[in-house]
């Protein structure tokens, strides 16, 4: 079974970042809040204080299909200055494997270059900041590795998409059913 990795920085925005926990470990998906400050409680944009698994310092890649970003400000700001972040991004990005972003973080992947010739979605107003992506208005955006979303009002789809690439469609739609989405 795969781990995915989800970066909680100072200022996150909360449903964005645990909606995708939450379904993710719904599906059976090993799912890891990361905080990449030095102490695992992290304060999301709206006050809300989530405890990390693991701060990044101490956190363990190997094992690590998907990386996820949730928004928010200053949550975006704080992980696209993150180095060890972007340099684990871009790698992750070069071997192939998966990495995801929603509301304004698909910025900090496009400042990095990872969404050059790839459809992608994100918060209005931070388009300019998907260097060399096509960018769409769809709810989702999975373009090969790479798997992009417009914000707070978009998380379920964001995270079932996900689900549905790391497990299955069939395992996304029970999810969906479960939750009453979209009935």
């Amino acid at each position: 079974m795969s781990r995915v990795c989800v970066f909680l920085a100072e200022g996150f925005e909360e449903i964005e970042g645990l909606t995708v926990v939450d379904l993710l470990r719904r599906a059976g998906v090993e799912t890891q809040m990361v905080s990449i400050t030095e102490e695992r409680m992290v304060t999301g944009s709206h006050g809300i204080q989530v405890q990390a698994d693991v701060c990044l310092k101490d956190a363990d890649f190997g094992q690590t299909e998907l990386l996820v970003l949730p928004g928010g400000m200053p949550g975006t700001k704080h992980l696209g200055a993150c180095q060890k972040l972007t340099e684990l991004l871009t790698q992750f990005y070069k071997d192939q494997k998966k990495v995801a972003a929603i509301c304004a973080a698909p910025s900090v992947l496009g400042d990095l270059g990872i969404l050059k010739g790839k459809k992608a979605a994100c918060y209005p107003g931070f388009e300019e900041r998907l260097a060399g992506a096509e960018v769409v208005y769809d709810k989702v955006a999975a373009d090969g590795n790479v798997t992009t979303s417009r914000g707070m009002g978009t998380a379920i789809a964001f995270s079932l998409s996900l689900v549905e690439q790391l497990v299955s469609r069939e395992k996304a739609l029970e999810l969906k059913k479960g939750i009453i989405y979209g009935h």
